[in-house]
């Protein structure tokens, strides 16, 4: 897979600018720069915070490198077209991001109430972006300066490139670019399209000309010639599938002169003999992958046909690996969304690119001494990498940043590590967290670099670790050696997104992990307790979880110190029944695990188990009419079960259990026994108390009971 290196393009012009302290959000900070216009104006609903953790200092930053003037609008207002309009015209086009984080998924909670915050907003002040941040700041951006190509990127508009379901309108909608009506998509991490794209238009290309950028995805009226076109439902049929017809199988048929065997048949078999007959092969040419295009069910079909809905999804992540995917058509009405192949990873070289840029590491000085949540939780963290091969079903990092692992070298690390000790005020000794998608895929991949390209698996991890994966931990645990040797870094943290089913390969990494990078409190997700359940997650089995926490314990022992694991669950996934989270709760109250942080599942565009929450199918398996059912937790009052069963300690959570329980005929579990979930009796009030028990820091309460006329406490 070769690409051009995204740092060997020519410098336009206005490199002679040079690098700006942080990117101008005013004219007179344009003034001050010595700016006349923009080249480029990106539109986000975050805040400015220029650190390469935030999608928007990070693109400015690459294009600022790419010798371009790009101007920042920040959480503008939408109501009218004035405010995107502070910066004057861009030169080249306007870039439309929602943020770091899809407006739906940052705007409401699971159950579809609004936030009372946001992390991303000054002091987490609400309702400063909009519902669908891309389509209003899309329409904005028309109102204000129509003649400007309009580009839209970032997780929200990359997870709706095609027809998808909107679980907070409960329909599918189509894909964004109809609807914004954006000139062209950059999905995935599109640091090479973006490049590519902006150099292409500063040279005069018209963006509606430019349709051969891998990672980007357009309108179009037709076919263009010279590409041969695939119906999805002949690659994964979607219906009864008959058994294909192996042209290499070799029948047996009654022997013949001709097909005679070179061993003499015994005379006594002579007349009943047998012999190989060779079927004829009829080969076609080998066909051109990069002139085929694959054609999905168009919105039309796929909005009122479910089944339609999880074949398209399931092919769309079959084609997902840039080494073989073939490009992508959707027919939406009169017009065709085009989706080029993924984009070529990065390699290590641009990854120090990437992450190498003069970023100031702190929010615009516009915000004064406003608290900005989602800052300082990252500020004093480090990216190491990104992709993740796990291929969660319920999780955007796969679709967004791919299966494969893009690392940075461990030099460049070491060099943020030391500007965050000299540059960020605060510091006090202690990195939060050194890692990505997740804490231990750095540096991991394929053993074969053919195989990787072929490869059509969703997941490297499950239902086991793949025997082409190589799982060496060294070059991590080299990393987190040297990066804690470096004066004036007092601990470095590693609090979650542990892949512990990975890491038992490696007992040195675990060793190194629980001994010197833990804080008292690791925190992994098994997600459920369930084997259906978590098939369905494309989760290992408790299995792993548990030679996991035996190394977790036996490395924390040996260095004296007393941690603990919390673990993550997530209630009412595809695939969930009843008794499902009631032997959830009964694994929790077994080990005395009491949560008080629960994920309830949030069905985001795109994800696989979104497709099984919307038609009720198993898109891990070819998609039929009469293929396995998966069951749905959708009623609000089945959510909030399976909720409230992993909150088994709560009181206010015990009325609806009991009734529950009584109807599952598990009335044996209500009661003061210690077999027993919950009690029988009520509390007449709840004071929270902050206690530590067994494994976990938990909220309790006194709860307070009336029995026989006398008041008892628990």
């Amino acid at each position: 897979m070769l690409a051009k290196p995204i740092n060997s393009y020519r410098p336009y012009w206005a490199k002679r600018f040079g690098p700006a302290p942080m990117l101008p959000m005013s004219r007179t900070e344009m003034d001050a720069l010595g700016w006349d216009s923009c080249d480029i104006i990106l539109i986000s609903g975050d805040a400015y915070i220029d650190h390469p953790s935030f999608g928007m200092a990070l693109v400015g930053r690459l294009l600022e490198a790419q010798g371009f003037r790009v101007g920042i609008i920040a959480q503008p207002d939408w109501q009218n077209a004035s405010a995107f309009k502070v910066l004057g015209k861009p030169n080249l086009y306007f870039g439309v991001t929602a943020g770091n984080m899809d407006s739906m998924v940052n705007r409401y909670t699971a159950d579809r109430k609004i936030r009372s915050d946001d992390a991303y907003t000054p002091d987490a002040a609400a309702n400063r972006r909009p519902d669908r941040a891309v389509l209003v700041y899309s329409q904005r951006c028309r109102e204000a300066y129509s003649d400007v190509p309009l580009v839209i990127g970032s997780i929200e508009a990359s997870l709706r490139r095609i027809a998808h379901y909107d679980y907070w309108s409960d329909k599918v909608r189509r894909s964004i670019l109809v609807d914004s009506k954006a000139d062209i998509l950059l999905y995935g991490n599109a640091e090479r399209a973006l490049i590519e794209l902006s150099h292409r238009l500063a040279k005069g290309e018209k963006v509606a000309d430019i349709q051969d950028v891998r990672g980007t995805a357009f309108l179009r009226k037709r076919i263009p010639e010279g590409w041969s076109e695939i119906e999805s439902t002949k690659l994964d049929r979607p219906g009864v599938v008959d058994k294909p017809v192996d042209p290499y199988e070799m029948k047996l048929g009654k022997a013949d002169a001709s097909c005679a065997t070179e061993s003499p048949t015994p005379a006594s078999e002579q007349g009943n003999a047998v012999a190989t007959i060779a079927l004829p092969v009829s080969r076609k040419p080998k066909a051109d992958r990069s002139k085929q295009v694959v054609r999905l069910p168009a919105y039309e079909e796929v909005s009122q046909n479910p089944v339609m809905y999880a074949h398209a999804s399931r092919v769309l992540h079959l084609e997902a690996n840039p080494g073989n995917a073939r490009a992508l058509v959707q027919r939406h009405a009169d017009r065709e969304v085009w989706l080029n192949p993924p984009p070529i990873p990065l390699t290590t070289k641009e990854m120090d690119y990437v992450y190498d840029m003069p970023y100031a590491r702190k929010p615009h000085p516009a915000y004064k001494d406003a608290k900005i949540p989602a800052w300082e939780m990252i500020r004093f963290s480090v990216n190491i990498m990104r992709g993740c091969f796990g291929g969660c079903t319920f999780c955007s990092i796969t679709e967004h940043e791919g299966r494969i692992i893009q690392s940075r070298s461990e030099a460049s690390i070491l060099k943020e590590v030391e500007e965050i000790r000299d540059k960020v005020e605060g510091f006090t000794g202690v990195i939060s967290d050194l890692g990505g998608p997740t804490a231990n895929m750095y540096r991991i991949a394929c053993k074969s670099e053919s195989i990787e390209k072929s490869c059509r698996k969703l997941s490297c991890v499950y239902p086991g670790i793949c025997e082409n994966l190589q799982t060496d931990h060294t070059a991590l645990i080299q990393l987190y050696r040297k990066a804690r040797a470096i004066k004036g870094v007092k601990k470095i943290l590693i609090g979650s997104g542990v892949r512990y089913d990975l890491a038992v390969k490696s007992p040195e990494y675990v060793k190194e992990l629980v001994q010197h990078h833990v804080g008292g409190y690791l925190k992994i997700a098994p997600e459920h307790s369930e084997e259906n359940v978590l098939s369905k997650m494309m989760k290992p089995g408790m299995e792993a979880y548990d030679a996991f926490k035996a190394m977790f314990e036996k490395f924390s022992a040996e260095a004296g110190k007393k941690q603990y694991l919390i673990p993550y669950f997530i209630a009412a996934h595809p695939g969930t029944t009843d008794d499902d989270m009631l032997n959830l709760a009964l694994w929790l109250k077994k080990y005395d695990f009491k949560l008080d942080q629960v994920q309830t599942f949030t069905p985001t565009p795109m994800a696989m188990a979104t497709a099984m929450y919307h038609s009720g199918k198993n898109p891990l398996r070819k998609v039929t009419t009469d293929s396995e059912n998966v069951p749905i937790p959708k009623a609000g009052n089945v959510r909030k079960l399976h909720k409230a069963f992993i909150r088994y300690h709560d009181p206010n959570n015990w009325p609806m259990l009991r009734e529950a329980l009584k109807k599952m005929g598990r009335e044996d579990l209500i009661g003061s026994g210690k077999q027993c979930l919950i009690p029988a009796w009520q509390p007449l009030s709840n004071k929270p108390v902050t206690t530590v028990r067994g494994e976990q820091l938990e909220r309790t309460v006194r709860p307070r009971r009336m029995a026989e006329g006398k008041r008892k406490y628990s």
